[in-house]
């Protein structure tokens, strides 16, 4: 039980890893909070700082949720990977190290399924990119990369995984609730790079 307790918290710690934040002050020099959407995520990085940056930001925080799901094997912790990957989702979204201010939870949510099935993560990755290459919003690819992960799960009859990213895909979704405000009203900003 101690074990898989310090599991959870090391899980919770390694998602409250302010990515953006660290990339932008050692980087930049500067509070990536104070700019763009505020957002600590990929996507206010690549806006912000450039490609270069959003990369970085946007890799680290995939890999937060990878090696979140791991933990439970490599510590031999009595707990299901895809719980444990959650927890570092949540600690990507609140943060401890930044306030509990975070990013809006894709990318983390994307590593936690890189470690848990690879093939489903290359394929949401194919939908992200082919969604954001038809719409150039990538709050929407976001999202409709969660709902196709959905209904993955389901054809594939997996519970867990059915139950996780149900509650992914509305996370996600509540998440990006001004986003959708601001694609109604065509004031989300597009990229210009696909």
């Amino acid at each position: 039980m101690i074990l898989e307790v310090f599991v959870i918290i090391l899980a919770y710690l390694l998602g409250s890893i302010p990515s953006a934040l660290i990339v932008g002050k050692i980087g930049y020099g500067i509070d990536i909070r104070e700019h763009g959407s505020g957002n600590l995520g990929g996507t206010n990085t690549f806006r912000t700082l450039g490609v270069k940056a959003g990369l970085i930001v946007t890799i680290a925080d995939i890999l937060k949720g990878t090696l979140a799901a791991a933990l439970p094997i490599l510590v031999g912790a009595d707990l299901h990977p895809l719980l444990v990957g959650v927890i570092a989702v949540i600690g990507h979204v609140y943060p401890v190290f930044a306030k509990f201010k975070g990013g809006k939870a894709v990318a983390t949510s994307g590593g936690l399924l890189l470690f848990y099935s690879p093939i489903l993560f290359i394929t949401m990755l194919l939908v992200f990119f082919i969604c954001l290459y038809i719409s150039k919003y990538v709050s929407l690819s976001s999202m409709l990369t969660g709902i196709y992960g959905v209904i993955y799960s389901i054809f594939f009859g997996d519970l867990p995984l059915i139950i996780v990213l149900s509650l992914l895909a509305a996370f996600v979704i509540f998440k990006h609730t001004a986003n959708i405000k601001r694609i109604i009203n065509k004031t989300e900003p597009k990229i210009k790079w696909l």
